[in-house]
């Protein structure tokens, strides 16, 4: 046995048993609980806060010796580290009183400034500073919506499969998610027409749609450009709001970018961006771009969370913006993703068991992998792990709590040659399934 496998197999060995405990618990409706007297004092709310199968695969993937084609992270490598080093230390030397004090709620005037640049690459070109309110990632700006627009019991309705995070903010909130059916091709306009006419008709109260129109988080997915219209059309004529999520909109491999929801909506579309995938996650710092006449109520929701978003931090990432090649780095990306994408669904192609699918993205982080009916990828992560490979099953991605034979891999952060030797070790995990199903 080679020392890569002996590795793997090493630590697959002490990680199974912490593996399946974990992602037992991720799998359940919620963590969890002992007989301590202070449960009695949790809100009805905490019973949604469900714990994150996501984050314990990633901890998980951590380990040496395994593949890990689980977390969706960018591949800061190719930053310029050490003159970004510089540049931090020079905002504490130059600007440190204002760096390190606390800043207004809505975000830097500057760096708002600049993320409307930024969003005009991604083709809206009407957006106002005024309107632009600067979160904790794009995952603060989901908390803030549903806060500011959801009440318990309604709904809110969404791609199947979605964002783990958005999944977890969205029932935090005691609202009723909902999926809509799509394909390939992204939400299916007749099904959400269909899908609302039936919900209004119970008498439930829809308030937002969430998407994830390019490269949906896990699927890999974009929506088709000639539905975008049509979709908003049909919210907007039942009195409801788009929440656009659009983390990897920069990424599309061939930099030919469709126009987000929001370019010819600004008063049916909440705009979602983020600096998590295009700069660096761990600053998170995200934005939400407000239709006008809601900004005042967003940005106060907001303030009332975070006080304000971090001033070094929003300083940081207006100096990058302004003084690197921020635009030829996204291009950099873009070849890079796309090399590893590719190379990921070659490896696929070379190994995978017949009977399994996959999607073909054209830009973002994922590839989504789909087994015959009746097996339940969940208990086959421990298998994997066995050996040497880590995957998130497709589960975690669903509202609903029914097993799925679906999976996503992740190809960011991850070197050719290693997606080829992770297809490879996870390839005979996926063949006894079939077999013995």
């Amino acid at each position: 046995m080679n020392t890569q496998a002996s590795d793997a197999n090493a630590a697959a060995e002490v990680l199974s048993e912490e593996a399946v405990d974990a992602l037992s618990r991720a799998h359940s409706a919620s963590p969890e609980t002992g007989s301590h007297r202070h449960e009695a004092l949790l809100s009805a709310r905490a019973a949604n806060i469900k714990q994150s199968a996501v984050r314990d695969v990633f901890d998980i993937s951590m380990q040496p010796g395994l593949v890990s084609l689980a977390g969706g992270n960018p591949y800061l490598q190719s930053l310029p580290l050490e003159r970004l080093a510089a540049t931090a230390a020079s905002i504490i030397a130059d600007h440190g009183l204002e760096a390190l004090q606390y800043g207004g709620g809505q975000g830097t005037l500057e760096l708002r400034t600049q993320i409307c640049e930024v969003m005009a690459a991604e083709g809206i070109l009407d957006a106002d500073p005024e309107n632009v309110v600067i979160t904790a990632g794009s995952q603060s700006a989901q908390d803030v919506a549903a806060k500011v627009f959801c009440d318990p019991g309604d709904v809110i309705l969404l791609e199947d499969p979605t964002y783990v995070g958005a999944l977890n903010t969205f029932e935090a909130f005691e609202v009723d998610v909902q999926a809509v059916a799509g394909d390939e091709h992204g939400i299916i306009p007749s099904a959400l027409r269909e899908r609302i006419a039936d919900l209004q008709g119970q008498g439930r109260r829809i308030k937002l749609l969430y998407t994830i129109p390019n490269f949906n988080n896990p699927s890999g997915v974009m929506l088709a450009p000639e539905r975008r219209q049509e979709i908003v059309d049909i919210c907007r004529d039942a009195n409801i709001m788009v929440l656009e999520d659009n983390p990897y909109g920069l990424l599309k491999f061939d930099g030919v970018l469709p126009a987000p929801l929001r370019a010819a909506n600004p008063d049916d579309v909440l705009y979602l961006g983020s600096f998590s995938k295009i700069f660096a996650p761990g600053l998170r710092i995200g934005w939400a771009l407000v239709p006008a006449h809601l900004k005042q109520r967003y940005y106060l929701a907001s303030e009332a969370v975070t006080l304000c978003p971090p001033t070094f931090n929003q300083l940081l990432v207006s100096a990058y913006l302004r003084d690197y090649d921020w635009r030829g780095q996204i291009d950099t990306y873009r070849a890079l993703y796309a090399e590893r994408c590719a190379a990921l669904l070659s490896a696929l192609e070379e190994f995978m068991p017949a009977g399994v699918t996959w999607t073909r993205p054209e830009g973002g982080f994922f590839v989504w992998l789909t087994l015959p009916e009746g097996i339940d990828t969940y208990p086959l992560l421990h298998k994997g792990i066995d050996a040497g490979v880590v995957f998130i099953p497709g589960a975690a991605f669903s509202s609903h709590q029914r097993p799925s034979n679906k999976l996503r891999l992740a190809f960011s952060a991850v070197p050719p040659e290693t997606l080829h030797e992770g297809v490879r070790r996870l390839a005979p995990v996926l063949a006894e399934a079939i077999t013995v199903k």
